[in-house]
């Protein structure tokens, strides 16, 4: 059975990740496939519109923890072909179906969908905190969300699909039997614009959504690395391993008071 499936109908494109034992988490051969998917929906003069889903009762649970600890590389091992959709260079538009848990990588999934419709069990969280040492900053100021909003975002509380609902993060909250034939719904309105205003709005859009400056990226790459401690690897033992990870922190004591600052990386 293959980790991902997909299906057709006319110009709209299922993709389905397909590990659900494994809550679809995102191992090697998954994200390889996802590649090679998208890569032939980009390539494809028949299909317009991508759905983008999960089987069972995650949509994605984000990086296989098993797999990152076995070769010793948090985030795991990315595809061998770049994955146009990950990269946000697929000028054909996706619709998130999100079916389930949708965490860390699974979230991010979500974030680069451009319309989102959700079941009501469906469940949010951006995991970066838990796992690097840098939270995830950008999310929710990508999104346009108020500032507490992206902060509880950032430090990897959780979010209900009715709570994403109501400030904006997805476009509509459907029982899960409604899932799929709401997103084909969506699919299908697109279909009925014409085609290059259906591409050039939803490329428009894209280039209007808000983006760290070049000095915040600096920062974030310095504070990614900044402490340089082992609890990446321990965040991600401790949850394979079902027990309260044991963080040690910076290894030098003083260094959390020498944090590098914006102005270190602005003109």
């Amino acid at each position: 059975m293959a980790v991902v499936e997909t299906e057709t109908h006319g110009q709209i494109l299922v993709v389905r990740m397909n590990r659900p034992e494994r809550l679809n988490a995102l191992n090697y051969e998954m994200t390889n496939m996802l590649s090679e998917v998208w890569n032939d929906f980009r390539e494809s003069k028949d299909l317009e519109v991508a759905i983008f889903t999960g089987a069972g009762r995650a949509f994605c649970a984000g990086e296989d923890m098993k797999e990152s600890l076995k070769d010793g590389e948090p985030g795991g091992r990315g595809p061998d072909r770049e994955d146009p959709f990950w990269a946000g260079t697929l000028e054909k538009p996706v619709i998130g179906a999100i079916n389930g848990y949708a965490m860390g990588g699974g979230f991010m999934l979500v974030e680069r969908t451009d319309l989102r419709v959700a079941a009501r069990e469906a469940v949010f969280e951006v995991s970066e905190a838990k796992r690097w040492l840098l939270g995830g900053y950008d999310h929710g100021h990508v999104a346009n969300l108020p500032y507490p909003v992206a902060m509880e975002m950032a430090l990897g509380f959780r979010f209900t699909a009715q709570r994403f609902h109501e400030i904006g993060f997805v476009n509509r909250l459907v029982d899960a039997d409604k899932l799929m034939p709401e997103a084909m719904a969506m699919a299908e309105h697109m279909l009925t614009l014409p085609p290059a205003a259906r591409v050039n709005t939803v490329h428009m859009m894209r280039q209007m959504r808000p983006k760290p400056s070049p000095a915040h990226l600096k920062l974030a790459e310095a504070l990614h690395l900044h402490g340089d401690t082992d609890d990446r690897m321990e965040s991600r033992a401790a949850f394979a391993e079902k027990r309260k990870p044991v963080f040690k922190g910076w290894k030098d004591p003083q260094d959390r008071y020498r944090m590098p600052k914006l102005s270190d990386f602005q003109d």
